[in-house]
This record gives structure tokens, sequence and C-alpha cells, in this order.
């Protein structure tokens, strides 16, 4: 991991209301509110909020590109993962206060106990989950995976890409062979023939199509629609000041969803740059991965549980778990229309 230094933002001169959220995880209730406190804006302007950020995601880089990083009311911190599973375990451990992660994160911090919850939420672009093969791969579906090496992030999106795909193929992660790696491990893995697939996200699909000739095999479009997320610790959700700064970052970062969406050629060059990647590349991912800002509401609240009840029959995740009881709807008015 990765730490960048803090990047000090300026403050907005304005107070701001909100509801503390502090329902404990085994509370039922999908709304955790605690009463009303007034924040002020010099509050806010002496907190440092320590947020996970992942180069699949660029949260950084996309308030960058929309020219609002600079409207955040308070100090940020910003710690690069490689993927969503180690971001919620660094939050579980106190590390940071809330990071962007796809639809199983999520579902394994909850079912190892992490004290998290779901406080924001995307509709995402199906185009951006893959299987992809080598070029020269005899593979030409997913049914002729059975035997085969697959690599894929334990616990990440990817994971439940891949059980989903397998299972609308007749299969299960038992007729596979699974190579839990982490994609800077997986890509030279795949590069070098060690591994048959590779179930990954945007932008590595476009960087293997374009750079190494990949082809995919299955995208998202058959699973339906699937969400990322913003998740929080329970922590940071028992401070005002935290709560209050919360709002105004998940406020932005939806706006530059937004923004993003119909500018990708701007938010490609912006995005290039961080990861290292060709501007052709990024701005095929740019358009491949998409997201609109939705509430935490009952259908995505019943789409995680459905993913949750999968992983749990598939025995990828030791124990059943309510996930409402995971999820926070405090946030949702500050979705865009």
């Amino acid at each position: 991991m990765m730490t960048r230094r803090p990047v000090h933002l300026t403050a907005a001169a304005l107070a701001v209301g909100l509801v503390a959220a502090a329902c404990s995880s085994g509370s039922t209730s999908t709304t955790s509110s605690s009463g009303t406190n007034a924040v002020t804006a010099a509050q806010l302007s002496k907190l440092t909020l320590r947020i996970g950020d992942q180069k699949g995601t660029g949260a950084q880089a996309l308030l960058t590109a929309a020219g609002l990083i600079g409207k955040l009311p308070f100090k940020a911190t910003w710690d690069d993962f490689t993927s969503g599973p180690p971001m919620l375990q660094a939050m579980g451990a106190g590390s940071i206060d809330i990071g962007g992660v796809g639809d199983a994160p999520p579902v394994f911090a909850a079912a190892a106990g992490e004290n998290i919850a779901v406080v924001g939420a995307l509709l995402g672009n199906p185009l951006g989950a893959a299987i992809v093969v080598p070029k020269n791969s005899p593979i030409k579906t997913v049914a002729q995976l059975r035997g085969k090496k697959i690599a894929v992030s334990q616990g990440s999106s990817a994971d439940y890409h891949l059980l989903a795909t397998l299972k609308l193929a007749g299969l299960t992660p038992k007729d596979v062979t699974l190579d839990y790696l982490q994609p800077t491990e997986a890509l030279p893995a795949f590069d070098s023939g060690a591994i048959d697939a590779w179930d990954i996200w945007s932008p590595y699909i476009e960087q293997v199509t374009a750079q190494d000739g990949a082809r995919v095999i299955a995208n998202g479009v058959p699973i339906g629609n699937t969400y990322s997320f913003e998740v929080a610790s329970r922590s940071a959700l028992a401070d005002p000041v935290k709560v209050a700064a919360i709002r105004d970052y998940i406020k932005l970062l939806n706006e530059a969803h937004t923004w993003s969406n119909t500018h990708p050629d701007q938010w490609a060059r912006v995005w290039a740059a961080e990861t290292g990647l060709p501007d052709s590349v990024m701005i095929k991912a740019a358009k491949d991965s998409t997201s609109d800002p939705v509430p935490v509401s009952s259908t995505v609240i019943n789409a995680e549980q459905s993913i949750t009840n999968d992983f749990y029959a598939a025995g990828l995740i030791p124990s059943d778990i309510h996930f409402a009881s995971y999820s926070v709807t405090t946030f949702n008015s500050d979705v865009n229309p």
C-alpha cells in the first residue's frame, strides 16, 4: 500500500446540517441516526478525513478531473490499495474512514465482523467487469473453463462476477482452480501464461486487450445490475464532524461521477496520468466503467443480500449475514438527481 501525502483542501464557508450515523452492526435498521447537530465550517476545516482509493476507482483523480477536489471543506489523506478487500481490512483496523469498493468487499468484510457500513451506492456499467483469456488461448466460452486455472482477487467484485458467470454456465468454483491474486500479481501471471484466464475490472480489461491482444469471453451483461459502494467505518459514523465531512465527500463524488459519464475523454486523460497507461486505453476504460449515483435503497440492499447468499451457498464466506444491518440510508438525500 502506498500512502500519499495529505492534500490540504479549501474550507467552504458554510455550516453543514447532519444526521449522525450510529447504528450497531447488529441492528436490523437501514437508517442510522442519533439526532441532529450543527457542525461549523471551522470544525470541518480542522478535520482530516482518511480516504481509501484505488487506481481502479480513482476517486482522487476523478474529483481532480471534475474540478471539484478543491471544494471539499476539510483536509484529506488518500491511501492507495490494490483492491477493495485490503482497503476494508485497513478500515476495520482503524486506518481509514471511508473508501470506494465493488459489490463483494462489503459482504466479505461484514462476514468477517468488520465494523463497516455502506453509505453510498453507484450503479455500474456491466462492461467494467470481464473474464479475459490470452490471445492464443483455445478457450472461447465460459463452459470451457472447467478444470482451468483462473486468477481472481479474493473478496473483490471480480470474485462475485466469476461466481455468477460460472453459475450461468453450469459450473461452480469447485469445477475450476482458483488462483487468488491481487491485480498487480495477476497481470504478470497472465502475461506469462501461468494462468488460463483472469477475472478483472477496468482499466485492467482495457489494458490487456489493447496491449496484449487478450480476448473477453464474458462480461457483466448476463448478470444484470451490479453496484459499487462508498463504505465508511462505524467509528467515523459515530463522529458528528466526520459524518458532515462524509456527507460533503459523497455529494461531490456523486457529482464527479455524473460529470465523468458525459466527459469521458477529459476524465480519461487525468486517469491515464494516475495509472501510467496510455490515453487510448483509458478512454476506453472510462466509457466501459461509467457509474450512476443511486440511493442505498431496498433494491440495492436486496441485490447485496443476494450476493451474500450466493457466496454463503458456495462456501466462500463463513456465515450468512443480514446485509441491511451493514447499510445506512442517511446519505440518500445527497444523491444527485
